[in-house]
């Protein structure tokens, strides 16, 4: 099936988010929608889904015209999507959630789940996925609910499938088994629509390159193009694609944590014993496969999770037993890894957001007063700074992109007076542009004599920003080692094979 744009546009009121845009999608290709995010991409895709109508243009299958009203249309005509944000029933089977809402019928109407199953398995087997059909979606991994979304979509006859960022929740390791299975379905003979901003894995896997920028498309690309190449017509400049820093120049020991225990609902330890040390002016990073204790580790330290054992102090002060609020207070800026959950209230405007943890306080309040004249002041000195893209800092939180929504995070962080800075997954789902903002940032902190404890999934960003790294795996930590230790050492340690690389290397 070949599909077809002509002439796109959407609007939003005074926003274009697609301005006349041209894309042409072949069978058994892997065409890459390459851009920021905010430019459109999905606002483009979500167009083609069914789920807006466009303001002028057209869609073609195979040269004729159609309209879709809604995704249900859009589905029976072959096309499927799975979104970044997953659609699938947590307590509904796979077999369960794959055939919901086509549900196969057997005598007197009762739903058919050995064809279900069936369907699955044979799509699982097809294609390589590896998916029991008996599972409960709720306790398989992020990226096997991903490959469950794709069945989803096959089983429906789709012969264009659009991936919407669908490398933004997974490892590294799950990263490389869905570019295998996309390559299986190219040449299976179905199209696939690949939305992302990661410059990488469009130069692994796809066969075109379309670059969106600020709703319009600015180029055609072949992945033989270089990232720097990529990179800038993504953002319309030059892009520093390393972190670019100094050497650290740390000082005296700043945060001290010595044997911290943490367990989780049901009593097992996710952080076993965790010693370690990060001292003014340096950046240690954690690095592990998602999953073994990283996320714990610094939601304890800032007072969201309960202590079984251990210490916490920052400058000699104990935070284990504080408040979040307290330790906040104590000069603790905390970057979440989940921004839209733990970060922002979606409903809340930039100013709002900005306010969250200090509106009580000098000099946002007087006494019981708020000061709004300066809050306003300060939010819109900082969403400048942090380049912030919105018309005002009334605008909600949730109507922002990933990217921004990211530097409304840091904003507030860093507009404090900070002791100690924690950042989980201070990248996750941004494009370059954005990242090579936030990597300035959380230097610029380090530069300023803050201890910093970054927590990253991403080893690039990792050997990137660290001065020292710590890896964990299965709640503990196996080594800490300099920043330019080789890749394959780290993949070694961070899979729990190592050579006893030291307990504190490179801290002296």
């Amino acid at each position: 099936m070949k599909l077809e744009l002509r002439g796109i546009t959407k609007r939003f009121g005074d926003l274009v988010a697609n301005d006349r845009i041209d894309l042409l999608v072949e069978p058994g290709r892997i065409h890459a929608l390459l851009g920021e995010n905010g430019a459109g991409k999905s606002t483009l895709m979500n167009v083609l889904y069914g789920l807006y109508t466009p303001d002028e243009g057209q869609i073609l299958i195979d040269d004729t015209a159609v309209e879709f009203t809604g995704p249900g249309e859009a589905m029976a005509a072959g096309i499927g999507m799975v979104h970044q944000h997953f659609m699938l029933v947590p307590v509904f089977t796979v077999a369960e959630n794959v055939v919901l809402g086509h549900e196969p019928a057997g005598p007197l109407g009762i739903i058919n789940l050995s064809q279900a199953r069936e369907l699955v398995r044979s799509l699982s087997e097809k294609f390589g996925f590896d998916v029991d059909p008996d599972a409960r979606v709720e306790d398989l991994p992020v990226g096997v609910q991903q490959r469950v979304e794709i069945i989803k979509a096959l089983s429906r006859q789709a012969e264009v499938l659009i991936l919407d960022e669908p490398t933004a929740v997974l490892t590294p390791q799950e990263t490389d088994e869905l570019m295998t299975i996309m390559r299986s379905l190219a040449e299976a003979g179905t199209a696939v629509v690949f939305i992302t901003h990661k410059l990488r894995e469009v130069q692994a896997v796809a066969d075109e390159i379309t670059v969106i920028r600020r709703g319009k498309v600015v180029a055609t690309a072949e992945p033989t193009a270089s990232q720097a190449e990529l990179a800038s017509l993504m953002v319309g400049r030059d892009v520093v694609l390393g972190v670019q820093k100094n050497p650290a120049e740390p000082n005296e020991h700043r945060l001290e944590v010595n044997g911290l225990t943490v367990l989780d609902a049901a009593g097992t330890k996710v952080v076993d014993d965790v010693s370690l040390t990060v001292r003014g002016g340096e950046v240690l990073a954690i690095a592990g496969v998602q999953g073994n204790g990283q996320s714990e580790l610094a939601e304890a330290i800032l007072g969201l999770r309960e202590v079984g054992t251990g210490s916490v102090q920052l400058d000699g002060t104990e935070l284990v037993g504080r408040s979040v609020r307290d330790v906040l207070g104590a000069g603790v800026g905390f970057v979440p890894e989940d921004r839209s959950k733990d970060g922002l209230i979606s409903s809340f405007t930039i100013l709002e957001n900005f306010l969250l943890d200090q509106h009580d306080r000098p000099p946002y309040a007087r006494g019981l007063a708020l000061q709004l004249d300066h809050a306003r002041a300060k939010a819109e000195e900082f969403a400048g700074a942090f380049d912030v893209r919105a018309t005002s800092v009334d605008t909600l939180a949730g109507n922002l992109s990933g990217g921004n929504q990211q530097k409304v995070v840091l904003a507030r962080e860093m507009s404090r007076s900070l002791r100690l800075l924690i950042a989980s997954q201070p990248t996750r789902g941004l494009d370059v542009g954005s990242i090579e903002f936030v990597h300035r940032r959380i230097i610029e902190e380090r530069d300023a004599g803050i201890p910093v404890l970054i927590v990253s999934t991403e080893l690039d960003e990792v050997m990137g920003l660290a001065d020292r790294i710590a890896v964990m795996y299965r709640g503990q930590v196996v080594g800490i080692v300099d920043a330019d230790t080789d890749r394959d050492t780290l993949g070694m340690m961070m899979a729990g094979v190592t050579d006893d690389p030291g307990e504190e290397a490179g801290d002296d």
